[in-house]
């Protein structure tokens, strides 16, 4: 099931881009985990201030979602948000090579992980469902490295030269991707032969199947493929977080989400979307600073959605 290389072929920028890639991870590997998780931080807050890097994105959609902060606690969860993100692009810079005892060792906490075990036991293969909160990558790293058979539904990269040395590095740690136009083929495939699928379900595509469901009170396209596939395929939907704690390693989170079959196809598939959404902004709460701001969230929405709940 290793996926092919990329057909693309690679411009000299590309090549480039890669080369000061690998010079940084290769320094970054030099000075250990943490040091690099807290270079990440420090360098994504100047991206916040002083260069003001989609600043007004960010704050913007902070404020929507809880419009009860003062604009000081706004800018607070925004440049602790740039920070949480830079931190995350770091670590993850870093993860390839990193052995399967070092990745079990980062997370200090587990809730839920016999759900897992008991989803997988009933052989109709298992998708997890996740959003850009924490170390996402993390989390499909740590699954791959306690031996559990994972394929990760992504978009594909801009650079394909560093594409294929991620998804390579991906490989090595156990884990499968699945580049996003390939999953209405592949996802059936992988859920028969007994393993997780995992899409991180926050994020809107053109070309993707999805629907309008609220977040944060707005209405916020979602993709909607896992909740066909359960579906379609009688397979459990588990949601599942990886958020960092305040000595930096992490905690793993894993709750069911309820799967109803009434008759109606389109309303059974919304209300899981819905589910899954609902649970994503419940962590949210719990740790907003954590959560990717920076990308425009309620881009796009229905025609008819109401002045005060369009894009903030």
């Amino acid at each position: 099931m290793t996926e092919t290389a990329s057909p693309r072929a690679p411009t000299l920028t590309h090549r480039l881009e890669y080369a000061v890639t690998r010079l940084m991870v290769g320094a970054l590997r030099l000075v250990g985990w943490r040091t690099a998780s807290w270079v990440g931080g420090r360098i994504a807050r100047l991206a916040y201030w002083p260069l003001g890097i989609r600043r007004g994105v960010t704050t913007r959609q902070i404020a929507a979602a809880f419009p009860e902060r003062s604009p000081a606690e706004v800018d607070d969860i925004a440049a602790r948000s740039y920070e949480s993100f830079g931190r995350t692009t770091f670590e993850t810079a870093i993860l390839p090579g990193t052995s399967r005892e070092e990745i079990i060792a980062r997370i200090e906490r587990v809730e839920g992980w016999d759900l897992l075990e008991k989803a997988l036991a009933g052989g109709q293969g298992l998708i997890i469902v996740t959003g850009h909160l924490g170390n996402w990558e993390f989390g499909g790293s740590y699954l791959a490295a306690r031996g559990i058979a994972l394929d990760a539904v992504a978009r594909g990269m801009a650079n394909p030269i560093f594409e294929d040395y991620v998804n390579h590095t991906r490989h090595q740690i156990g884990m499968e991707v699945i580049h996003d136009r390939d999953a209405v083929r592949r996802t059936p495939r992988s859920l028969r032969a007994n393993r997780a699928v995992a899409f991180v379900s926050d994020h809107d595509a053109l070309g993707l199947a999805s629907t309008f469901v609220p977040f944060f009170g707005r209405p916020a396209k979602t993709p909607r493929g896992p909740a066909v596939f359960a579906l379609r395929f009688g397979a459990p939907v588990l949601f599942m977080v990886v958020v960092r704690q305040p000595g930096g390693r992490y905690a793993l989170f894993i709750e069911p989400v309820e799967i109803a079959s009434t008759g109606d196809r389109e309303a059974d598939v919304d209300a899981i979307v819905l589910r899954f959404t609902q649970m994503l902004e419940a962590k949210i709460r719990e740790y907003p600073d954590q959560y990717f701001w920076q990308h425009r969230r309620w881009r796009r929405q229905p025609p008819d959605t109401p002045p005060h709940l369009r894009e903030p």
